[in-house]
């Protein structure tokens, strides 16, 4: 008997370490997130209006994505019925998507067609399947710079930002991947080298928010087409989509050629890291300046990427440090987790940014740190923090 009850208490004991591992935290949080967004948005459609409308857009399928990550770590039923509700609630008998008008030619509009893969696997229902092919047509004619590089939208003409990288090349990547046996992964591959060959800087290693090839925008130096400002969070996009795109890749050059640009990217942008917090500056190479505040849904993209690039082996172990260390910093000062409602909040988001535009956007300092709006739990946090814990889990 004695030796029974030493055996249960060692695993009792083996348990409750296993279970308090930074992993089994980070999962923790990763279902604390999703329960959440359940709780506050039954109707994931109903999430967050785009254009003051609700429409079929880029952050529902932010959100969705860690939704379908987190039920790949562990699967529940309710987090895979949650995403296809929302599929539902957009996609009709004949595989058409409300709200979606293919001629606007708006690169975010693609980003939640990677929703589509996973239900069409699952279910073999047709209609996702059409509904993904709308979606891919769109990029045969969606115009492009010279160099090839898809513009951000048709109402922003010869422009390229760094967001618009993660709305399109993950989808386009993996869409070649299941059916088109990866043709079109080199003109993927071509999309990343364009943009951070004309986005690049030398002296930070970072990458400017976006470029206009004609030179018009007032935003734009009239030398090189550059914006003036390191955005964290359009650095957040874009190195999430080089490594989500990765992942679909199967030729090694193509391979290899994403992963020369993500690891400078990312050994860059870890020197910037907040010494305090852990986290990043909405202007990431300007912590110290007037105005400038901790962004959180950037310092979640940047833990995700860091993590995955370790986890693919792009990064070296060393770099898990920057991305637990972000986690705290983000659990620590920003986020707050409500025991009774079973909710969250993720403060110190910034709502949106962007170049040009009505009113005009300038891209300047000041617009960024000044005259952009800082909110709590707005789908940019969420969605990309529910991704961060996610990756988290998975490291070993």
């Amino acid at each position: 008997m004695k030796s029974l009850l030493c055996a249960a208490l060692l695993i009792a004991v083996s348990f409750a370490v296993k279970a308090n591992t930074p992993q089994a935290d980070a999962k923790m949080w990763a279902k604390r997130i999703a329960d959440s967004v359940m709780a506050e948005h039954p109707q994931a459609w109903r999430m967050r209006k785009s254009d003051g409308a609700y429409r079929w857009a880029y952050t529902q399928g932010l959100v969705l994505s860690g939704f379908l990550a987190l039920n790949s770590l562990q699967s529940q039923p309710q987090y895979a019925a949650y995403v296809k509700a929302y599929l539902d609630h957009y996609i009709n008998e004949k595989g058409e998507i409300g709200s979606y008008h293919a001629d606007e030619f708006n690169i975010d509009a693609i980003n939640s067609g990677k929703l589509l893969f996973y239900f069409y696997q699952t279910t073999k229902d047709p209609r996702y399947l059409q509904a993904a092919k709308q979606l891919r047509e769109q990029l045969v004619w969606h115009p492009r710079t010279r160099s090839g590089v898809f513009w951000h939208k048709l109402k922003y003409p010869w422009q390229v930002w760094l967001d618009g990288l993660y709305m399109a090349a993950p989808f386009y990547a993996e869409y070649e991947t299941r059916f088109n046996k990866g043709r079109g992964h080199a003109d993927v591959v071509q999309q990343f080298t364009e943009s951070y060959k004309q986005l690049y800087d030398e002296k930070t290693g970072l990458l400017l928010h976006g470029y206009d090839e004609s030179r018009i925008q007032t935003w734009a130096n009239p030398e090189t087409g550059r914006s003036a400002e390191f955005w964290s969070r359009a650095m957040g996009w874009y190195a999430m989509a080089l490594l989500d795109s990765y992942e679909q890749l199967s030729d090694k050059k193509e391979r290899k050629r994403l992963a020369q640009i993500a690891k400078p990217l990312l050994m860059a942008i870890s020197q910037y890291q907040d010494t305090k917090s852990g986290l990043w500056f909405q202007v990431t190479d300007k912590g110290g300046e007037k105005d400038n505040f901790i962004e959180t849904s950037a310092s979640a993209m940047f833990i995700y990427s860091i993590a995955k690039a370790v986890r693919l082996g792009i990064l070296d172990e060393h770099y898990k440090q920057f991305a637990w260390r972000a986690f705290e910093g983000l659990k620590n000062n920003f986020l707050v987790f409500e025991e009774v409602s079973r909710t969250i909040e993720l403060h110190q988001v910034c709502r949106s940014a962007g170049l040009g535009g009505e009113p005009y956007r300038d891209g300047s300092y000041d617009y960024y740190v000044r005259q952009t709006d800082i909110v709590s739990n707005d789908a940019h946090g969420i969605g990309a923090l529910l991704l961060a814990s996610v990756e988290l889990a998975r490291l070993n």
